[in-house]
């Protein structure tokens, strides 16, 4: 009979299988469960959970064999955005027997890699095709992270599909989950491929300009090329689309701000980093590039400053998805061998408290930093680059004299990022810093970098929606995935695809049952 062993503790140069032929002497194979580093105090373990199996016994297959529907009387559901909301949504529909189609305004994922080493390369943006959309989302060609901190049961039925389309098995247990951006970028083609299999209608380069609204129930969309699609069953996962709740404002679908977070993108050499996590051991050949997670409260205001979308030998890159504004984003690729770590380092915005009453006041201010970034770089004699400041240089409140070599693939120019933000965040901010240092001794570097700007952490506005997983104002509607406020990186996001195809599951079974 099958055994489970957990909270297993390894130093670094021992072996698991000796390990578990002393714990479990009659065992024929295992199934690991879960590894994770602890590195906190001391020599840096490898703590796992694993399942060990006698001779005779098989592991046990993850099929995740779904109830199917005979027939669906409706027209096909309509999928705006193909991100990890709307490819699990569509995924997860047409397992359950819903045809559906797809509509997104971006490429497929091989030329969208096209477009965006152009935008690097030379500045040419295409607006609809970039790091933030397309084929993919931006979780692309943002590291293929699935970290979460959601409790979905939903994560093991994304991992195995993902596993199934050639991301490497290990995402499926280890506590931080990597593909990594050169590999996330084959597995989406194949995710597409089987979807194009199950029968899904995929369009790119296809804008959907109006959503069609009547009664309170959505009757459909129309396309640029002024094509109407009718529908009964419309799920919206646009990602960080300005202009998808301009026109949502205008058709009346109840939205509501929420509060956010900005900030700046700060990279170390990665050799600092393994040092501050793994002392003594940084150099390990089994431990890798050490990654790191920081969060600050200020009290009783209640204000945070917070790590987000932590890159260990990664590269920090230029993310903008309109004309006249920079973002700054932060990549790995599976090997991390970057000789950089790049994080965001953001300060949360409560929305009451800055932008009440004005339902676009988070987004205005959003879009206010990164037009200001843009301006930053042309003022200081950039085109195509980020613009950067020595973390010393922003805490004196002076512009850097150079900036050493960067991960950026644009570049990076010196400007005074310091002047993006008010007297309140720079408070915040080194208050935050200080209590870094105190957990990291050295992440107040000389050798850290900023970059400008980070604010597409999360979006600031939610659609609210009922548990049916419908909008409040308009039955049909189903606002999905980050763009809407339910969601903040991949794995998040495709697990509400996930429930809101199951929402739509149930709702056509028991019409069925009538």
């Amino acid at each position: 009979m099958s055994r489970k062993i957990t909270n297993l503790e390894l130093e670094l140069d021992q072996d698991l299988e000796e390990q578990l032929q002393w714990l479990a002497p009659n065992f024929s194979h295992y199934e690991i469960l879960k590894k994770s580093v602890d590195a906190r105090r001391g020599r840096p373990k490898f703590i796992y959970s694993v399942e060990v199996f006698e001779q005779g016994e098989s592991v046990p297959q993850k099929h995740f064999e779904l109830d199917r529907l005979s027939k669906f009387s409706s027209a096909p559901v309509c999928i705006v955005g193909a991100g990890p909301a709307g490819l699990f949504a569509a995924l997860r529909l047409l397992e359950r027997g819903i045809p559906c189609r797809m509509f997104e305004q971006g490429e497929p994922t091989e030329k969208r890699i096209f477009s965006i080493t152009k935008f690097w390369r030379n500045g040419t943006l295409n607006e609809r095709s970039n790091v933030g959309f397309g084929e993919g989302g931006a979780g692309l060609f943002s590291d293929g992270k699935l970290i979460t901190r959601i409790k979905s049961p939903h994560i093991p039925y994304v991992m195995r599909r993902l596993v199934e389309c050639g991301a490497p098995e290990e995402i499926e247990y280890l506590s931080n989950p990597h593909v990594g951006s050169d590999k996330i970028r084959r597995v989406i083609p194949v995710l597409r491929k089987r979807l194009l299999e199950l029968g899904l209608d995929l369009r790119f380069n296809t804008k959907v300009t109006r959503l069609k609204l009547s009664n309170g129930k959505v009757s459909g969309l129309e396309l640029e090329s002024g094509e109407i699609i009718d529908c009964e069953h419309l799920i919206l996962a646009t990602g960080h689309s300005s202009d998808i709740f301009s026109e949502l404002h205008a058709k009346e679908v109840k939205m509501e701000g929420k509060s956010f977070a900005v900030g700046l993108r700060m990279e170390h050499p990665q050799t600092e980093i393994n040092r501050m996590q793994y002392r003594e051991y940084a150099e390990h050949p089994k431990l890798g590039s050490a990654n790191y997670k920081l969060a600050y409260t200020k009290k009783p205001e209640g204000l945070g400053v917070y790590s987000f979308c932590m890159c260990p030998g990664g590269y920090v890159l230029s993310s903008g998805t309109e004309k006249d504004g920079l973002v700054s984003n932060g990549m790995s690729n599976f090997n991390r061998n970057s000789p950089f770590a790049n994080a965001a380092i953001v300060l949360s915005v409560d929305f009451e408290k800055n932008f009440s009453g004005d339902l676009f006041g988070g987004m205005k201010y959003r879009r206010s930093l990164e037009q200001r970034a843009f301006q930053m770089v042309g003022e200081n004699g950039g085109t195509k680059e980020l613009p950067a400041q020595k973390l010393f240089d922003f805490l004196e409140g002076s512009q850097s004299r150079e900036i050493a070599k960067t991960s950026s693939p644009s570049g990076a120019i010196r400007a005074p990022l310091h002047e993006l933000f008010d007297g309140k965040f720079h408070g915040l901010f080194r208050e935050a810093l200080e209590k870094f240092n105190r957990q990291m001794k050295g992440f107040v570097s000389e050798n850290a970098v900023l970059f400008g700007v980070e604010t597409r952490t999360s979006c600031p506005i939610r659609i609210p929606r009922g548990e049916d997983m419908q909008s409040l104002s308009h039955q049909g509607l189903y606002p999905t995935g980050e763009g809407a406020g339910y969601a903040g990186g991949i794995t998040s996001a495709a697990c509400d695809g996930i429930r809101v195809a199951d929402a739509i599951y149930e709702s056509a079974r028991s019409q069925t049952r009538v």
